[in-house]
């Protein structure tokens, strides 16, 4: 094998070593509400994503147009733990809201993220 046919062939194997491991941390596919949508006030949050999670580890805090944060109810897994549904434990005024997010997927990789939604009036 010739010294160019290795390294092309070595690099070949890195980037997909590389590749594979950045597909494995659960990124977060959908969520209801979605981002930058304009709904009625949501009774739980469902973050749906890429690779099973860890429960323990994972989590959601939603803050309010008054940059407080609302009280939610316990997460748990559905659909093959890839969705986190987060119970929102009342009505939600009209207004802009953030959700910040962080799981830990079972292959044990961390993720994070936020997205926002408007409740109308």
């Amino acid at each position: 094998m010739s010294p160019m046919t290795r390294i092309l062939s070595v690099t070949a194997l890195a980037s997909v070593a590389f590749a594979g491991q950045a597909f494995a941390h659960a990124h977060l596919k959908s969520s209801e509400p979605a981002d930058k949508a304009a709904v009625a006030s949501p009774s739980e949050l469902d973050l749906t994503f890429t690779e099973e999670l860890n429960l323990k580890f994972s989590g959601v805090t939603l803050t309010g147009p008054d940059k407080k944060d609302i009280k939610l109810g316990d997460g748990m897994l559905e659909d093959g733990d890839k969705v986190l549904m987060v119970p929102v434990s009342d009505k939600l005024a009209p207004g802009s809201y953030t959700v910040d997010w962080h799981v830990l997927s079972t292959d044990g990789h961390k993720t994070n993220g936020s997205f926002t939604f408007t409740v109308n009036p």
